[in-house]
């Protein structure tokens, strides 16, 4: 399907060639497709030549033909929208819902409910930038176009989308801020569970304390990598596992369940230069 997207150019005298390549560092193989295709022009429909400057402030416009992801919609869309633009989304997943379908029989999972919304606007493109554990809460950035998703993969990877979570751990914290720097590994005795091991990927978890309650800690995480169960194992190994967290030591709570909420994404926004930052309440 192909579709069409406004882009404003952000610096004065900046071509064509040095948006996508130096400031939007998209790949070779999208800016190829895009010149073979002729996909750039004025508000007016003119092509436009990818050396000329152009003054800041000038919108252009991207079509090209974007591919349908693969996601089935569900009926009604069950998630909330927290922000949107042209360029992406922000949902808040609830708890005990998957951010994607791990098989064919996964229909009820994040993107799919986000899918319903997509396709309700007429589009046909939605994929997460990131995922949220099954039994975490809150915010999900979903690139809208292939472009989009290439920039945010790469903020992400350099680090630059800043995701703040919150959790209550057994006990009290003793250090008021630190870094936990321990690999992680999958559970060999275990299917689903996570531990530190040298053998593993590095994790890194920056935690602040906010408040001590009577038997425990709020507390909040910032994610420097993605690993799966990351918080959880890390504040497991320095001895705070989330209360209710029995997976990973922690004393089972009334609800049989542990509580982490996803509470804020921070980043500049790639193609308006707008500081982001998005609570979930």
């Amino acid at each position: 399907m192909k579709q069409s997207w406004t882009f404003t150019i952000l610096q004065d005298n900046q071509t064509i060639e040095e948006l996508l390549r130096e400031q939007w560092k998209l790949g070779k193989k999208i800016v190829h497709e895009l010149r073979m295709t002729k996909a750039i022009s004025d508000t007016n429909g003119e092509l436009l030549q990818w050396k000329d400057p152009r003054p800041k402030g000038m919108e252009i416009v991207i079509s090209m033909d974007v591919p349908e992801s693969s996601y089935e919609a569900t009926r009604e869309c069950e998630v909330k929208v927290v922000y949107e633009d042209p360029h992406c989304l922000i949902v808040s997943k609830p708890k005990g819902m998957a951010t994607h379908p791990n098989d064919v029989w996964d229909r009820f999972t994040c993107m799919n409910h986000v899918m319903n919304y997509i396709q309700e606007q007429g589009g046909v493109y939605a994929e997460h930038v990131h995922r949220l554990d099954q039994g975490t809460a809150g915010l999900l950035l979903v690139a809208k176009h292939p472009i989009a998703k290439s920039i945010f993969d790469r903020l992400l990877e350099e680090k630059k989308i800043l995701r703040v979570y919150e959790a209550e751990v057994q006990g009290h914290m003793k250090e008021r801020k630190g870094t936990i720097r321990e690999a992680i590994a999958k559970d060999r005795h275990h299917g689903t569970r996570r531990r530190v091991a040298p053998e593993g990927q590095m994790a890194i978890t920056n935690f602040e304390v906010v408040r001590h309650l009577q038997y425990s800690t709020i507390v909040n995480l910032v994610l420097e990598t993605g690993r799966t169960h990351q918080i959880r194992v890390h504040l497991s190994h320095i001895g705070h596992p989330i209360v209710g967290d029995t997976l990973y030591d922690a004393r089972e709570t009334a609800s049989g369940d542990y509580s982490l909420h996803a509470r804020k994404l921070q980043f500049t926004h790639p193609f308006t230069d707008k500081k982001m930052e998005i609570i979930d309440q």
